[in-house]
């Protein structure tokens, strides 16, 4: 009888256990790296898209993200649906409007460095969802765009997104903490030169930095004024020396770095001039710096242990 019990309560958390497991089965590499690329892409999207929820009050009626939200109740996709955003979402859009932030920033976070990549792809259907009730019917919207959302995270939900480029590799123990580190910090480097190249010459101090993005393509990486390019840069650095020299203490530090600089933009964007003018999308890349070097550096940290636990035998 205590066996079933068991099996029963087991077979129960067994869903639970695999949404939180690293998305990282054994595939062919091609298949790992294409879905790699959908998810980083996918993570992209979300990052360029978390810039224009700002609090205090999420927009008007004018813009921001109550005006769209709003589309659910003047175009209606599903009336149930436009019923609790007229009703509830509407009124309390200050309590709701954190809650998309911060689940839109999860997202980008998570995509972006492969990190519990199965619990994101299913926030990122339920999010692909609800924009898609909100506004699929609205003046010059292609209902097909959202559909193309859902099927893209529900084609990571079932993948193995974070077998390569990927938090979720180290996780399961595979791949290379040095060869993510030393990436992850190249790009960050790069991003954060042409931050400082951009915003050479303004106030260091500008409330809205420089843009780094790519064109007119909704490709952005956030805005730095050159306090807060100097601070990506610094990051970046040390985690490419916590990468390539294999120092958890290093890492660490360029997590707390990014952290910090990320947690100080939340705290004053919509209520005060940005210290680094940034943006939200400028806390969602920092805050995947941060996750990415803590990874690399409670790897390298695993390594020593082992090491002495092996040398100790």
């Amino acid at each position: 009888m205590q066996a079933r019990t068991t099996g029963t309560a087991t077979s129960r958390t067994a869903p639970l256990r695999w949404l939180f497991a690293p998305a990282a089965d054994s595939v062919p590499r091609g298949q790992a790296g294409g879905a790699a690329f959908l998810r980083v892409l996918l993570g992209l999207m979300w990052l360029h898209n978390v810039s224009w929820k700002v609090p205090p009050d999420f927009g008007d009626a004018d813009g921001g993200l109550y005006k769209w939200t709003a589309f659910a109740v003047s175009h209606p996709v599903f009336p149930p649906y436009s019923w609790a955003v007229e009703k509830a979402v509407l009124p309390n859009i200050e309590v709701f409007g954190w809650g998309v932030l911060l689940a839109e920033s999860a997202l980008a976070v998570l995509l972006l460095t492969g990190a519990w990549v199965r619990l994101a792809a299913a926030l990122g259907v339920g999010m692909s969802l609800s924009i898609g009730l909100s506004v699929a019917e609205a003046p010059h919207e292609w209902p097909w765009a959202y559909w193309l959302m859902i099927g893209a995270h529900v084609a990571i939900l079932f993948s193995s997104a974070g077998r390569a480029f990927a938090v979720d590799a180290l996780r399961a123990g595979l791949g290379s903490a040095r060869g993510l580190g030393q990436v992850w910090g190249a790009i960050v480097v790069v991003i954060g030169a042409l931050a400082v190249a951009g915003s050479a010459g303004d106030d260091a101090l500008a409330a809205s930095g420089h843009d780094v993005k790519a064109g007119d393509l909704m490709i952005s990486f956030g805005r730095y004024n050159l306090v807060g390019s100097l601070v990506l840069v610094l990051a970046g650095v040390l985690l490419l020396f916590a990468a390539r020299g294999g120092s958890a203490l290093l890492g660490r530090a360029a997590a707390a770095v990014a952290a910090g600089a990320a947690l100080t933009l939340h705290a004053q964007i919509g209520f005060s001039d940005p210290l680094l003018g940034g943006t939200a999308t400028s806390a969602a890349l920092l805050l995947s710096v941060a996750l990415v070097a803590a990874a690399v550096a409670s790897n390298r940290n695993a390594v020593h242990t082992k090491k002495k636990e092996v040398s100790g035998r």
